[in-house]
């Protein structure tokens, strides 16, 4: 839009009109000098003769901006250019500014070096607002740069590219204010029109097309419109905005409530704000609602939170909560994303399962790639019946149950580095055959371990050592279970295990291939457990595995040194083939980084031998149940000593 476009006289014919019709009667006047303006419903002043403005350009030395000048050939000054410019100057009254309010101190760098001496001063009366015009910001159009500087918002002021662009926001802020205000006595044909707008975008929310009914409610929002806020902060979550995302006033309805709340508990806690910002942000005068809220606070506190929906995307949620916790996360989202058709809103300002984000288990599937694929289809009945098309979504089924639907992680992404640390970490693993995730803490932790509640990586790295006791004879690992991506296989990890010491190393790998206790002489009835424990920067890498209780093969490559025991090697995963160039350990961690390709050939073998893998982003982004296994050396010999370690503080 250019100057030559862009309508000032019907622009501010309709400003001053709305502006009028907010008051019923002259009383209602925010001030009496306001009364010539409301009678002739124009809050201008005559046109600025074309001469006029010539004489003003020659006194400045400047030739004023094209928006600025087409502006004053409409009206010389203005009332009321948004909530805080209550007189904005005509030709007569422009000024250099000069750095009359001394804040080239606190905004003086950047774009902003030396505007506040050169800048045009726009505003003539005003409540600790600045407007200026800055005569060496000017764009390829000619206008210059306008900055408006609020001393009560304590920030840097707010630019905008031309006058036209600054007016048009000061009618907005004038709607946005007046609709808070006013409430719904505010009505004219530019409400009617954005209320419209907002209905149809929320329409188009439900049918998929959710940039458009974005675009729209940003704007209608802008305008200070009823519902526009709550339901475009909605499409900006799962977009992945989680500043300034408030829902506007959905947390305090009891109709939305449950699916609100505990999105902003979550933002909540994530910032550690106090008890004082929780009870502002949810005030309520129901003594119901604020217990409601405090509840949902402790559970999202303590990471109890369950996200739960009506119907039958409930009853997908539900299943892909018990997929998620055993680090099926793909399974998980699938089965979200194919239930998603039969999701129906709580309200008519519900637009979609953006509660979805608080459930500490489903929440870190929901990527913003993800709330966008979700967004994007069309759910509910409104939906189908607003395009005229029939539902065709089908029973909502056991979706990705299939255990060949699993994307192959496989096993040799452990050998990348995480990012922003060249350091490689260790890590050490067992995958157990024919038996689940639950099943783990008794074989490789004994009749009394049990499964902790889940928690992230970073969550574990924390608190690992909280509360413990341990020996430098022991190792007990924290670990992370789930399952293994092949059929009927489990696995336990640990990410941040100790160094290995071959002398004390007792492998888990043969009683992690025994089930239960059985009668004298009976088979055991257990499968095949693999164990692996990788030393990148010491060049180590250990394999062995067990079948019912019977190591079948092992082998350790400590540098140049390979060890191995039991019986035959499989041909493919033969050390003096995939370690044909031994890994070199760092001689100074830091200093460059070790030769790895023999590991992710290690680790490429022995998932495909064994048809396994590990859940890359439940491990690292998603939730995992924890326990502590038994201790992976053997016990102090006679006459070696040991100490004990107690480490203080509970478990978080």
């Amino acid at each position: 839009m250019t100057e030559e476009t862009f309508d000032w006289r019907s622009f501010l014919t309709r400003w001053s009109a709305e502006w009028a019709g907010t008051y019923g009667s002259p009383d209602e006047l925010p001030a009496a000098a306001d009364e010539p303006a409301w009678h002739a419903r124009w809050l201008g002043a005559e046109p600025a003769a074309g001469e006029r403005i010539t004489a003003v350009e020659e006194l400045l030395g400047h030739r004023l901006p094209p928006s600025y000048r087409a502006f004053l050939e409409v009206s010389d000054g203005w009332r009321h250019a948004g909530g805080f410019v209550h007189r904005l100057a005509g030709s007569g009254e422009a000024r250099w500014h000069e750095d009359a309010s001394g804040l080239s101190e606190y905004y003086g760098e950047g774009e902003l070096k030396g505007m506040w001496g050169r800048a045009l001063q726009l505003d003539v009366e005003s409540d600790m607002t600045t407007v200026l015009l800055d005569p060496l910001a000017v764009g390829e159009d000619g206008e210059w740069a306008v900055y408006c500087h609020k001393s009560w918002a304590a920030c840097e002021p707010a630019r905008y590219g031309s006058f036209r662009e600054f007016m048009r926001d000061m009618y907005r802020e004038f709607h946005s204010l007046t609709a808070h205000f006013r409430g719904p006595a505010f009505v004219n044909e530019t409400t009617r029109r954005l209320d419209a707008q907002v209905e149809r975008a929320r329409l188009d929310a439900l049918c998929g097309e959710h940039e458009r009914a974005a675009a729209a409610l940003t704007e209608a929002a802008g305008f200070g419109r009823p519902r526009a806020l709550g339901m475009g902060d909605q499409l900006r979550r799962l977009h992945g905005q989680t500043s300034t995302v408030h829902y506007g006033g959905l947390a305090q309805d009891p109709l939305h409530s449950g699916e609100f709340v505990p999105l902003l508990a979550v933002e909540h806690v994530a910032q550690r704000r106090d008890a004082d910002s929780w009870a502002r942000q949810l005030s309520s005068p129901s003594d119901e609602h604020r217990e409601a809220a405090e509840e949902v606070l402790r559970e999202v506190t303590e990471r109890t939170f369950r996200y739960t929906a009506r119907g039958p995307f409930g009853e997908a949620v539900e299943r892909a909560r018990e997929q998620a916790r055993w680090g099926r996360t793909e399974a998980a989202w699938r089965t979200l994303r194919s239930a998603m058709p039969r999701w129906t809103p709580l309200g008519p300002d519900h637009l979609a399962p953006v509660g979805l984000l608080a459930d500490p288990l489903l929440g870190p599937l929901i990527t913003p790639e993800r709330g966008r694929e979700l967004l994007a289809v069309p759910r509910g009945p409104e939906a189908a019946e607003h395009s005229g098309e029939a539902d065709e979504a089908g029973e909502v089924g056991e979706a990705g149950e299939a255990w060949a639907a699993e994307p192959a992680d496989g096993l040799v992404w452990l050998a990348d580095p995480p990012p922003g640390n060249r350091r490689p970490e260790p890590y050490r693993f067992v995958l157990v055959e024919g038996a689940g995730p639950a099943e783990l803490p008794v074989r490789l932790g004994g009749q009394d371990a049990v499964l902790d509640a889940p928690v992230t990586h970073w969550e574990l790295n924390r608190s690992r050592f909280r509360g413990r006791t341990s020996s430098s004879y022991e190792d007990c690992a924290v670990v992370t279970v789930g399952h293994a991506g092949g059929p009927g296989w489990s696995f336990a990890l640990d990410r941040f295990p100790a160094g290995h010491i071959a002398d004390r190393f007792v492998s888990p790998a043969v009683a992690a291939s025994l089930g239960a206790a059985q009668p004298e002489g009976a088979v055991p009835p257990g499968a095949r457990a693999v164990v692996v424990w990788c030393e990148p920067e010491r060049g180590l890498f250990h394999l062995s595995v067990a079948e019912r209780g019977i190591e079948q093969y092992a082998f350790t490559v400590d540098g140049p040194e390979v060890r191995s025991s039991g019986g035959p090697i499989p041909s493919g995963l033969d050390p003096a083939a995939l370690f044909a160039t031994p890994a070199v350990a760092v001689p100074v961690p830091g200093e460059g980084a070790p030769d790895r390709t023999g590991e992710r050939r290690a680790l490429t073998a022995i998932a495909a031998e064994f048809g396994v893998g590990l859940p890359r982003f439940a491990i690292t982004e998603g939730r995992l149940h924890t326990f502590t296994t038994r201790s992976w050396t053997r016990p102090p010999g006679p006459g070696e000593t040991y100490a004990i370690f107690t480490f203080g503080g509970p478990p978080e």
